[in-house]
């Protein structure tokens, strides 16, 4: 019975519907009215079908905060099978801190895992943001700034990653549509080995997504600007001087090999995103606080890098 109801909702005709332009919901509630009939599944399988159909054709804007906090965590593993962590507690306590406390400043405060900031021991000028809220910076990177605010700068972009769910985004579509052509995301109570090894192989491949996303192919320039308009309202609200971004940009354009894997094959040139930077900032003028005490604590734990 199960694999009859697989035939039904795979036939040309539902192909046919699906390009089309019908929506998932559409066609899972074509294949379920027929196989309600034909008596296949039971009307309470086909309730469950609909459902299942209705959260796909949502696509990843309603992966929900806890299935985020699973994506992201596998994200962050790979990552970190590619780089080493930077051991330093110190170092890694104050990104950690200062993150954390940008991260209130931004339209996402709170995560289902929450976030969480490492520094990778690496020379490379670079940076990843997972979708949980897990962010990577390497010392290289770090390096770049010169002062708390510049670091603030570097997280309060990545964080403006996260706020976008821009990591999410990177899963391909077909990946996610892909899993209604299995029962198994109806329940796994209906499911064969066979369908959660099939829903097992789409998960991995929408986290090899995010990470070809991150490592190796950037995010789009549309998506970098997002991230340095959350970066300059985050830096703002918390009372940090955004010009530190400019600042960070200034130096990662004197130091960036333009042929280099890290940056400056996944982001927009630091120049293209100065300008915009600059233009959202016309007429700011910043007010200076703290900054002897956040010197004393930007030297304290980063002068080691």
């Amino acid at each position: 019975m199960r694999t009859l109801f697989r035939i039904v909702i795979t036939t040309p005709l539902i192909a046919a519907l699906v390009a089309a332009c019908a929506g998932l919901g559409d066609v899972a509630d074509f294949g379920a009215d027929v196989a309600t009939r034909t008596g296949t599944i039971t009307e309470q399988q086909a309730e469950s079908v609909r459902r299942s159909a209705q959260a796909v054709e949502r696509s990843a804007e309603d992966i929900t905060p806890e299935q985020e906090y699973y994506i992201g965590r596998s994200v962050g593993a790979v990552i970190l099978d590619r780089y080493e962590p930077y051991d330093d507690q110190d170092a890694n306590h104050y990104i950690n801190t200062l993150g954390q406390t940008l991260a209130l400043f931004s339209h996402r405060p709170e995560l289902f895992g929450g976030y969480r900031f490492q520094i990778l021991d690496s020379s490379e000028i670079n940076a990843f943001a997972t979708p949980s809220g897990i962010v990577f910076v390497t010392r290289g990177l770090l390096n770049l700034a010169d002062s708390e605010d510049g670091v603030a700068a570097i997280l309060a972009h990545e964080i403006g990653h996260v706020e976008y769910r821009h990591g999410l985004q990177a899963i391909r579509t077909s990946r996610i549509t892909a899993a209604l052509t299995s029962v198994a995301i109806t329940g796994t109570q209906f499911a064969t080995s066979e369908e959660l090894a099939e829903l097992t192989t789409t998960f991995e491949g929408s986290i090899d997504d995010i990470t070809q996303t991150l490592i190796n192919s950037g995010y789009s320039r549309g998506a970098e600007r997002e991230a340095d308009q959350a970066a300059i309202r985050i830096l703002r609200r918390a009372g940090y001087d955004p010009n530190a971004l400019i600042a960070v940009l200034e130096e990662m354009d004197r130091q960036l090999d333009p042929q280099g894997l890290d940056f400056a094959a996944t982001h927009p040139a630091p120049s293209t995103r100065i300008r915009d930077i600059r233009s959202e900032l016309e007429g700011y003028r910043h007010t200076a606080r703290a900054t002897e005490t956040r010197q004393e604590r930007y030297t304290a734990a980063l002068g080691r890098l």
